[in-house]
């Protein structure tokens, strides 16, 4: 007997009960799967919340037996060959894991970490474009009330927002920060943002880190949309977006730098950020008779938003904002979903000038940031001017070269 009947339109039960309606069955199996995927979604982050407090206690008592019983290093050996015979079928009591432990709970237990955490609270003023990442990341239960005269326990607010963030990112994050500034900005927005491992490797690699702190970001977020929607674009919008995966060694046009962009759409979206879901590229919109088309086209999934992005080539021009300004009032126009917040555009070009991008973005009305790309590592600022140039390398070596004959 097949699952549906003759029309379609019907499911009958095994018995020949009253018929099922396929269209609200589908309805009714599409909310149930969706409520099992929320519940083991929940029962995940629960268990890694678990297995990371779990390790601190671990790394804790250890250090704390350390100083009040004068252990040595040993106990971590003993300790891991003790917990291994005891759990044979739990992972992660190796002896290098056992001294990850201790090493986690010493980094986050620091004074550099605690001094960090103070300045994040104390830079909360009001008025500030972008809160403390304490205030964005920490549960609920876990902040101070506003304006209490009670400082908050920051070991434990540090603990709590540590225990965020699944095992394996701490173990990725001991090895490749140098600070905790760093640390905690790349917990921070792993906290918030859901990055998987892979993609907070790739910010790691991609220095989002330096660029967030060194590079100034324009946009015109604060006046085109929400304060708390202008802080969560703040976020996940980078000053300016590392392309040498592409491979790119020469000039280019605008199409051939969207091709490129599109066969390695991966590694685009990883530099991207989390959250990002590719819609199309030279994405048509119509108005009257005339044709537009956006060169990418994805949606943010938290902010909820259309994001469009426009490929220059060349250095920005004020121009391109007013072409931006009127691609996101098509969008919103006629693209836009009942519950979506307001399209946002990025203007993706090779250089800027900020002083320009800000006086051209004063009038707009909708929410637009100008990013720079580098398609090359760029060097770092002390050496600029100070290594050889292409001709001068040449000078050297064409003594040594073998003439030819």
């Amino acid at each position: 007997m097949n699952k549906h009947d003759a029309s379609g339109l019907r499911k009958r039960t095994a018995k020949g009960n009253a018929d099922i309606v396929a269209s609200d069955y589908d309805r009714f199996l599409s909310a149930l799967k969706t409520r099992i995927q929320t519940a083991r979604l929940s029962a995940a982050r629960a268990v890694n919340r678990d297995l990371v407090l779990l390790y601190w206690d671990i790394g804790r008592s250890i250090v704390e037996k350390q100083k009040l019983l004068n252990w040595g290093d040993s106990v971590v050996k003993m300790v891991a060959e003790d917990l291994q015979k005891e759990f044979p079928a739990m992972a992660g009591f190796s002896q290098a894991n056992i001294w990850r432990m201790r090493q986690f709970h010493m980094l986050y237990s620091s004074d550099a970490i605690l001094a960090q955490a103070v300045r994040e609270l104390k830079s909360r003023v009001p008025g500030q474009e972008a809160p403390s990442f304490l205030e964005q990341a920490v549960p609920e239960g876990t902040k101070a009330p506003t304006g209490s005269a009670e400082s908050p326990n920051l070991a434990q607010v540090v603990r709590d927002l540590v225990a965020a963030v699944p095992w394996g990112h701490h173990v990725l994050l001991l090895g490749k920060t140098k600070s905790a500034p760093e640390l905690l900005y790349y917990i921070r927005a792993t906290a918030r943002f859901g990055w998987s491992r892979n993609v907070l490797l790739n910010q790691i690699k991609a220095g989002a880190y330096e660029r967030a702190v060194t590079e100034r970001k324009t946009h015109n977020f604060p006046l085109a949309l929400p304060e708390y929607l202008a802080e969560q674009a703040e976020e996940w919008m980078k000053s300016s977006y590392n392309l040498e995966f592409l491979g790119i060694r020469r000039e280019i046009k605008e199409r051939q730098l969207e091709d490129r962009l599109l066969e390695r759409l991966r590694e685009f979206i990883l530099e991207l950020g989390y959250g990002f879901c590719f819609v199309g590229r030279q994405h048509r919109l119509v108005l009257g008779r005339k044709e537009y088309f956006i060169d990418l086209l994805f949606y943010h999934r938290f902010i909820k938003a259309l994001v469009a992005f426009d490929l220059k080539v060349g250095p920005f021009e004020p121009e391109y904002a007013g072409k931006m300004d009127f691609y996101l009032n098509l969008l919103n126009d006629k693209e836009r979903a009942p519950d979506d917040h307001p399209s946002i555009g990025i203007i993706l070009c090779a250089e800027k000038d900020n002083l320009e991008v800000e006086f051209a973005l004063k009038s707009k009305t909708n929410p637009i940031g100008v990013a720079e790309y580098h398609l090359q590592s760029r060097l770092p600022p002390e050496l600029k001017g100070k290594l050889p140039s292409a001709r001068q390398l040449m000078d050297v070596v064409r003594p040594i070269l073998p003439t030819k004959r």
